[in-house]
């Protein structure tokens, strides 16, 4: 901890960390992960912004990361801690809005099947899963830089624990391609994710 973490400590004020992590899956097997960020999405659309219900979607999404592990290829990771809860909540909103802006990629809902329609997955070649969160308190497994697996895998689990001890204040969830059928080809995760590392 910096001198400047223990003096706001001391003093008594709030730390929050916001960060965004990227985590890039590769493989047309992964491609169920797809219609689970869907799902989620309509559901937090469906309940206009609730952070329980958009927790636990997160705790859903990080879950099924965590189970499709072996088709992780590259990540990256950014955020900062803070101690002013009006910047964090714009460092949140910047960081969002760059997610947005990603190509093909949303946080909005799609087009979906009809419920009577037969739902088929098209094979997804790439997939990246952006996750951006503001929370009070210390967070090293967020902390940190998250380009290995185990790193990688303790920060999906610190993300479930801060759903359940209820330290979130905001949750954002983007991913690239953001509807089944959408294809983000190899160049265009280079030219628009030149962040991630390979794993």
């Amino acid at each position: 901890m910096g001198l400047r973490d223990r003096f706001n400590k001391f003093t008594g004020k709030t730390r929050f960390v916001v960060c965004r992590l990227f985590l890039h899956l590769a493989g047309s097997e992964a491609t169920p992960v797809l219609g689970v960020l869907n799902q989620v999405a309509r559901e937090a659309v469906a309940a206009d912004g609730d952070l329980e219900v958009a927790g636990e979607g997160l705790v859903k999404v990080c879950n099924t990361l965590l189970d499709y592990d072996s088709y992780w290829r590259s990540a990256a990771n950014e955020g900062d801690v803070i101690w002013d809860e009006g910047e964090a909540g714009d460092y949140f909103n910047e960081l969002f809005t760059d997610s947005a802006g990603r190509y093909l990629s949303s946080g909005e809902v799609g087009e979906f099947a009809d419920d009577n329609e037969l739902l088929t997955l098209p094979p997804t070649g790439n997939l990246v899963v952006m996750v951006t969160i503001a929370c009070e308190g210390e967070v090293p497994a967020l902390e940190d830089d998250l380009a290995s697996y185990d790193a990688m895998a303790d920060a999906l689990k610190a993300l479930i624990d801060l759903h359940y001890n209820g330290s979130l204040r905001g949750i954002q969830l983007h991913f690239c391609p953001a509807q089944l059928g959408d294809e983000l080809t190899d160049e265009q995760l280079l030219l628009n994710f030149s962040e991630l590392i390979p794993l």
